[in-house]
């Protein structure tokens, strides 16, 4: 392949491709682009160009000297992108496991693992302890992808995000500081000096990221910056921090871009959820083409460099080396033993790993050491085997341990009223997990004593956020009776919900010419299909509607039902294999045998009393009066 355009093409259309793939199948989408991008570099030999050398990486023979900086680009800002996530009010109660996790997991991990790759993998001495540093890091690229698809409990997330994000340039520094020794040791310096030198690098470049950072917080709130300008002028502050922190010591940018993230998180800037969003999307794009990229660049020659004893070498990584870092190095830190048995079996590698192990594979190999050129196999090989591994076994064992939502996903209704209450009694009749929240105490009395349960507070503040795991939840309905509040939870908590499972009634009629009238874009989809506003809803509620539940069979099928229930009833949701569906004026349902349909309908006729009988003697009149 010689054009690079139409490479860029295939590269997004594999790579975002396995990323719907997974959503669709609940599949680690990191293994299916590390699949992707086997196939198509060494066994199809797609983007290998026609006058590549025999054996040579197709992706560097394709894009020549812009491959590094390519991945160097990316990598740069999905670690902002990470530590833009890392809120510390995330972290009550668990700092003290995050700090044990960096000090002394970090160099727990680094001496097992160095020995691991010397007295298994067979690497010398000093290359082993640069691919042990190396082998610390886990990595948002994995790390969050896997939290998303098994939605963990927020404390074991939490631990395995900070510890992802935080380990990654610190590896990676680690590794720099064993190619110093061993490259320019004697010449620029004593190890001693090294450190220092690299210590000091290190502390500079991550007072450069917070220095860029608070100076970007400090422009946005004061209105410097207008906002359509400002994910643009952020990203170029990330290109800049992480350059100019590379001039003071190589990868130090890495450091320095993932101190600017997290100065930035916690600096209370009003837009930061459109600007956390926009690089969540840049970081999505960068990490599919990233990693096809990569896995794309192997040859057979990488492969089969591989043996039996590299294989031991993974083993060892996996069931001695991770397990014995986090149970060491938290002893005492107040996590539970199930906590720290999920923590020790999940640390998936991803691209930082590949990355700076390519890096530093050809370097080592250009300063002498042969077995540098084994790096790179070795790395893919890790991350192969621990995205396999752990993709597709954290959501079973975190279910088993009982640290993450189990069942068919939940039900969050935000806005108590009689009817939305209702509503939810029927839900959890119908084994439905589902949470009523309101910032009236009075409001959520009828919920209370329908034992439903319910959350007091203002959904919208920061602080729910740390009392409701939105990963129980699957749905969001926002019922409240102040549309512009149902708008806001909406459009507040899209991003994590997804626009599709967020329902929002109408509190009035829906009027396109009303001028008061909330914009589409900020509404979830209308409730029900005959989009009934709350008003109508609760005064049907009143005169004594009800939620009916029924089972549609073969002997009784949707026809007959519908014939029953007459033209009247309103579909509510259906309930089809363990999936739950909520009607909308977007998308209405259409029950099926084997449905459980809820519904809402009138309060059934009550049955005709049978006329007394007249007393002997005497004659009925037309009217039922009595007459002599």
């Amino acid at each position: 392949m010689e054009n690079l355009v139409f490479a860029f093409a295939i590269i997004g259309v594999l790579g975002v491709g396995a990323q719907w793939l997974a959503w669709r199948t609940n599949l680690p989408a990191i293994v299916l682009m590390a699949i992707a991008g086997v196939i198509a570099g060494p066994v199809l030999g797609i983007f290998t160009p026609a006058d590549a050398p025999p054996g040579a990486p197709p992706m560097e023979a394709l894009f020549g000297e812009f491959y590094r900086p390519i991945i160097a680009v990316a990598v740069a800002v999905i670690l902002f992108e990470g530590g833009l996530q890392l809120n510390f009010s995330e972290i009550r109660g668990l700092q003290q496991g995050v700090r044990r996790l960096v000090a002394p997991g970090v160099p727990i991990a680094w001496a097992l693992g160095a020995a691991a790759a010397h007295y298994l993998a067979g690497l010398s001495v000093p290359v082993a302890l640069l691919f042990g540093g190396i082998m610390v890091v886990t990595g948002p690229t994995v790390i969050i992808p896997l939290l998303r698809q098994s939605k963990l409990n927020p404390r074991p997330a939490t631990l395995l995000k900070w510890e992802g994000i935080v380990n990654d340039p610190v590896g990676a520094l680690l590794a720099v500081l064993v190619f110093e020794f061993l490259a320019y040791g004697g010449v620029h310096g004593t190890l001693t000096e090294i450190v220092w030198s690299i210590l000091l690098a290190s502390i500079l470049s991550g007072a450069l990221g917070f220095a860029i950072g608070r100076f970007a917080a400090s422009s946005f709130r004061r209105g410097m910056v207008p906002e359509y300008l400002k994910p643009p002028v952020l990203l170029t502050l990330v290109l800049v921090c992480f350059e100019l922190a590379n001039l003071l010591q190589h990868e130090a940018g890495l450091l320095a871009v993932t101190a600017m993230g997290v100065t930035m998180a916690n600096s209370k800037i009003a837009s930061i959820n459109e600007l956390r969003l926009f690089k969540e999307n840049i970081a999505v794009l960068l990490v599919s083409g990233v990693f096809i990229i990569l896995t794309a660049n192997l040859t057979y020659e990488t492969i089969l460099a591989l043996g039996w004893s590299d294989l031991l070498f993974i083993l060892a990584m996996l069931f001695i080396v991770r397990p014995v870092t986090v149970f060491i190095s938290t002893i005492g830190a107040g996590l539970p033993f199930k906590e720290r048995l999920l923590v020790g079996w999940i640390a998936p590698r991803g691209i930082v790993a590949v990355a700076v192990s390519s890096f530093f594979g050809v370097a080592l190999m250009e300063a002498g050491f042969v077995d540098g050129g084994k790096l790179i196999p070795l790395a893919f090989a890790m991350v192969f085997a621990t995205v396999i591994a752990h993709g597709f076994t954290i959501g079973p064992l975190a279910k088993l341990l009982g640290l993450a939502a189990s069942g068919r996903p939940g039900v969050l209704i935000a806005g108590a009223s009689p009817w939305s209450v209702a509503l939810a009694a029927k839900l959890k009749e119908m084994d439905v997990p589902v949470m009523v929240a309101d910032a009236s105490w009075r409001r959520l009395k009828p919920a209370r004593l329908a034992d439903v349960p319910t959350y007091y507070g203002e959904i919208l503040s920061e602080v729910t956020e740390h009392h409701i795991d939105l990963n129980r939840f699957g749905y969001l309905l926002a019922l409240s009776g102040n549309e512009a509040h149902n708008a806001l939870v909406s459009t507040d908590l899209a991003p994590e919900l997804g626009r599709a499972a967020i329902f929002q009634v109408n509190a009035r009629g829906k009027d396109e010419d009303d001028r008061q009238a909330l914009s589409y874009t900020l509404q979830g989809r209308t409730f029900l299909h005959s989009g009934a506003p709350l008003d109508e809803l609760l005064r049907r509620h009143y005169s004594g509607w009800i939620y009916q539940k029924t089972r549609l069979s073969e002997e009784y099928p949707p026809e007959q039902y519908k014939q029953d229930v007459g033209k009247d009833h309103e579909i509510v949701a259906i309930l089809r294999k363990d999936v739950l569906s909520f009607a909308s004026q977007e998308a209405p349902l259409k029950p099926a045998i084997g449905d459980t349909v809820l519904a809402y309908i009138p309060k059934p006729a009550e049955p005709a009393k049978p006329k007394p009988a007249p007393e002997k003697g005497a004659a009925a009149s037309a009217d039922g009066t009595k007459s002599d």
